[in-house]
C-alpha cells in the first residue's frame, strides 16, 4: 500500500444554510429494485451473486446537485427486495478510513459516515433515517416530519430485526498507509416498518447522504481540519444519490424513488416510470411555500389562490383557510375523482 502525506486533503463545498430553500430544478432520480430468490449473506461485502447482478446506481453528487463540485470519492448503492427483506448495498471509495463513535445513537454524523432516508408512502412524515460509520455504529431514527415543519426525531426508537454489516478494505484509523473503500450491506426486514411490503410497480422516496469531513494527521491520528478564520472545524461534504439542492436532507419531497419489481434481479430491464402525480404533487409544494412566505409577511394565510400571485397558477386549486391552518388541494392526473391533499405542516396525501 502507499504511504500518504501528513495531510489528508478532501474536497468540500462551500457551505449555505439550510433555510435557503431554493427550489431545484432537477427531477429526483429513480431506481428500479428487483426481487432475489435468496437472501444475500449480511458480511458488508456485496459480492453475492444476485449482487453482482443488480445494478450500481448513478454516482453520488453534491448535495447541492450537479453545480457543485465533482465530489472528490466514488460512492455508489444498489438495492434488491424479497418477500421479507429489503436489501441496500453502498460502496464508498476512501483513501483514509476513519471512525471513533462506538455507542449506538451516537451523533454519527459529526463523523464520515453513510446515511439512508425512507418515506414509505410519500407523505413526508412519519419517516425513518439509518446512519452508520466505519466502525459499524448505528444511529437509527423516526421523525414525525421534517423540522422546517415543526418535527422531532424519536431517537428512542429502534428498528427490530434489522440486520447491517460493513466491511472494509484498508486499515481503520492508521494514517500509515491508504486504503481502498468501505461497504455497507443493510437488511430492512417489512415486519419492522409501520407500512405494507410493497407490491409490483409501488414506488417509495428514497434517498442516501455521504457525509465526508476534511481531515489531516497529527501525532499518528486523524483530526479533522481546523479554518484559521472561524477556529473551527470546515463544514462537512455531502454526497448524495439524488441531489436535494439544498444543504439538508430533511426535505424529503426532494429524494429519488425506488420502484418495486417482482421480476427476479438479473432477468429483465424494468423502465423507471415518472408518475403524472407527482407534477401534481410538486405544484402543491409550489402554494405551500407561498402561503408559509405570505404568513410570514401578512400574519395570515392567503384565503384566494389569486392573493399568492403564483407564476404558474392551478386553475382547479381549492383552499380551506383559517387563521393558523390551510389545506390546498389539486386533482390527481391518474385516478378520476380524487384529489391530492397538502396541509401547513407539509404532509401531503390522495383521496
Amino acid at each position: 500500500m502507499q504511504v500518504k502525506p501528513a495531510l489528508v486533503y478532501l474536497l468540500f463545498a462551500t457551505w449555505i444554510s439550510p433555510m435557503a430553500w431554493a427550489q431545484t430544478e432537477s427531477v429526483p432520480l429513480g431506481y428500479v429494485a428487483y426481487q432475489t430468490p435468496e437472501k444475500p449473506l449480511i458480511d458488508g461485502k456485496l459480492n453475492d451473486k444476485h449482487w453482482e447482478s443488480a445494478q450500481w446506481s448513478e454516482a453520488f453528487v453534491d448535495i447541492q446537485g450537479d453545480t457543485r463540485l465533482k465530489p472528490a470519492h466514488l460512492t455508489r448503492m444498489k438495492m434488491m427486495w424479497d418477500e421479507h427483506y429489503f436489501y441496500i448495498g453502498v460502496k464508498l471509495d476512501e483513501p483514509h478510513l476513519w471512525a471513533t463513535y462506538t455507542e449506538r445513537e451516537s451523533v454519527i454524523f459529526h463523523e464520515n459516515d453513510i446515511e439512508v432516508f425512507l418515506d414509505p408512502d410519500g407523505d413526508t412524515h412519519n419517516y425513518y433515517e439509518w446512519e452508520i460509520n466505519a466502525l459499524g455504529t448505528l444511529w437509527d431514527l423516526l421523525l414525525t416530519k421534517p423540522y422546517k415543519d415543526g418535527g422531532k426525531p424519536l431517537n428512542g426508537w429502534n428498528i427490530n430485526d434489522f440486520e447491517y454489516a460493513v466491511y472494509l478494505e484498508g486499515t481503520l484509523n492508521d494514517p500509515r498507509d491508504e486504503d481502498d473503500y468501505w461497504s455497507v450491506e443493510m437488511a430492512i426486514p417489512w415486519s419492522s416498518l409501520s407500512y405494507p411490503r410493497p407490491k409490483d410497480g409501488n414506488q417509495w422516496r428514497i434517498n442516501f447522504s455521504r457525509v465526508q469531513w476534511r481531515l489531516e494527521v497529527e501525532n499518528n491520528t486523524y483530526k479533522k481540519v481546523i479554518n484559521p478564520a472561524t477556529e473551527k472545524s470546515y463544514p462537512e461534504d455531502n454526497w448524495v444519490w439524488s441531489p436535494q439542492g439544498v444543504i439538508n436532507m430533511h426535505v424529503p419531497d426532494r429524494w429519488g424513488y425506488v420502484q418495486f419489481s417482482e421480476l427476479e434481479v438479473g432477468s429483465a430491464n424494468v423502465a423507471f416510470e415518472h408518475r403524472p402525480d407527482e407534477k401534481v404533487k410538486t405544484q402543491l409544494r409550489d402554494y405551500y411555500d407561498a402561503q408559509k412566505a405570505f404568513f410570514r409577511k401578512n400574519l395570515r394565510y392567503a384565503v384566494q389562490p389569486n392573493e399568492l400571485q403564483m407564476t404558474k397558477p392551478a386553475a382547479d386549486a381549492e383552499f380551506e383557510v383559517t387563521k393558523t391552518r390551510f389545506k390546498i388541494s389539486l386533482p390527481s392526473l391518474e385516478e378520476a375523482g380524487k384529489r391530492w391533499y397538502i396541509v401547513e405542516d407539509g404532509r401531503i396525501w390522495k383521496q
